[in-house]
């Protein structure tokens, strides 16, 4: 997928040039909503980018809640809310993550790493749930975003 990256990004280089700054940035900040919707709806899902599941959360032993139903919640599911996934676009980049608090928990199962699950807590390893990341789908909507600004027929 990186290779299809690499040939989207010099396919669009040249074409990106020849726009005004004020289309770029235009440009910018429509393709990074149609990606963060992107990203949204896989959180929803609960898939990694190349399509598999996410890794079940493992079962808590909460002492003193015995007899209470518990609804079962998705995991990421205020994480994919546009207040905590955020999105920048000027004439130059595209950005789309998390700021602030939110980050470091992202940041944490993003890359599998080792954090505390509450204060006081040993420290867990937890597994690895890519929560952003670039799909077949995400390049696909790049580029006739693109081609659709430039004002171009698209082909499949």
């Amino acid at each position: 997928m990186t290779n299809r990256l690499e040939a989207l990004e010099d396919w669009a280089a040249g074409l990106l040039g020849q726009l005004e700054p004020t289309s770029r940035n235009k440009l910018a900040r429509s393709l990074g909503q149609v990606l963060r919707r992107s990203q949204q709806q896989r959180i929803i899902a609960q898939q990694n980018p190349d399509g598999r599941k996410y890794v079940p959360r493992k079962q808590r032993n909460l002492r003193g809640k015995q007899g209470r139903v518990k609804r079962k919640l998705k995991m990421f599911q205020k994480l994919r809310a546009a207040s905590f996934l955020k999105k920048y676009g000027d004439g130059n980049a595209i950005f789309i993550g998390f700021a602030g608090r939110v980050a470091r928990i992202a940041r944490v199962h993003q890359y599998g790493l080792r954090d505390r699950a509450e204060r006081g807590a040993s420290d867990v390893q937890y597994d690895k749930r890519e929560i952003l990341g670039f799909t077949d789908n995400d390049l696909d909507l790049i580029r006739d975003g693109l081609l659709t600004h430039l004002g171009k027929p698209l082909h499949r």
